[in-house]
């Protein structure tokens, strides 16, 4: 779901980090009147994420710049394909051209990374979620670019939910301790656990799902085997795309991977002047 509240004001704070006082250098070489047409090109193959991304740009900037999309939100882009085109003045697409760039980059190798690591667990139950480690004051960006490679959001913030973690159950003296502390929010709860011994003591406690953290794949068999489908568990630590699939084959619900959002690697898309308008200086 796009928070388009959120998204725009992401992209007015985008803006005016980058444009400050105003674009110089086009404002210098380029006729104030000069029309001119622009296309997002994808330069590799991705999924193409945040494609009206454009439009939410130079709605904010002003000055009339026309945007049509030309391809569908998650579909398989192919190299070269064009993405969107914006049409209108030529200073005005310069001016929002490198924040359309880096949002759009970042949100489709975001939903690319993704859709492999939701391709690597294809046959198997398990699902694939992102975690909060995403890029400070983006993560509604980043974490709707994760729906759209075809996973699924954990949460986006402290309030959502209750997850003790290790930290939590030491400072409470236990799991039993945390818990009955825990139901007070009336929220759903996630136990992290470390170890087969204390997923025996989270089992007790019927928690809403149960975090299996850093285990190797024999000791996530066997959590599943205790836990006998009564109670979701979700694998998590140093997810791989290497190590996604068989951590799958174990039989958990849900694993999370950081490496979706704190590593994706951005697309390469290109911004292209493709017809120009020469009015006079």
């Amino acid at each position: 779901m796009i928070d388009k509240q959120e998204f725009t004001d992401i992209i007015k704070r985008a803006l005016v980090e980058d444009i400050g006082k105003g674009d110089i250098t086009s404002n210098l070489l380029i006729p104030e009147n000069q029309q001119a047409e622009m296309a997002f090109v994808a330069r590799e193959e991705m999924v193409a994420c945040g494609v009206f991304i454009p439009e939410m740009v130079y709605n904010i900037i002003g000055g009339g710049i026309n945007v049509t999309v030309r391809t569908e939100e998650s579909r398989l882009a192919a190299k070269n394909s064009v993405l969107a085109v914006a049409k209108g003045n030529s200073r005005v697409l310069l001016a929002g051209e490198r924040v359309t760039l880096n949002i759009m980059q970042r949100m489709c190798g975001i939903a690319t990374l993704t859709s492999k690591y939701v391709a690597a667990v294809k046959g198997t139950k398990a699902v694939i979620l992102d975690t909060r480690k995403t890029i400070v004051n983006i993560r509604a960006m980043d974490k709707y670019a994760v729906t759209i490679g075809g996973g699924k959001n954990h949460r986006m913030r402290l309030d959502d939910m209750v997850l003790i973690k290790d930290n939590h159950i030491a400072l409470c003296g236990g799991i039993k301790q945390a818990m009955v502390k825990a139901r007070a929010a009336n929220l759903p709860i996630v136990i992290e656990c470390d170890n087969l011994h204390q997923v025996e003591e989270a089992l007790l406690e019927l928690p809403d799902r149960i975090m299996l953290d850093n285990m190797d794949n024999a000791t996530l068999r066997k959590a599943v085997s205790m836990v006998y489908g009564k109670i979701p568990l979700e694998a998590s630590g140093g997810i791989s795309l290497e190590t996604v699939g068989a951590i799958a084959q174990t039989g958990v619900d849900y694993i999370s991977v950081g490496k979706i959002t704190h590593s994706a690697t951005a697309v390469d898309i290109g911004a292209d002047i493709v017809f120009i308008n020469k009015a006079s200086a």
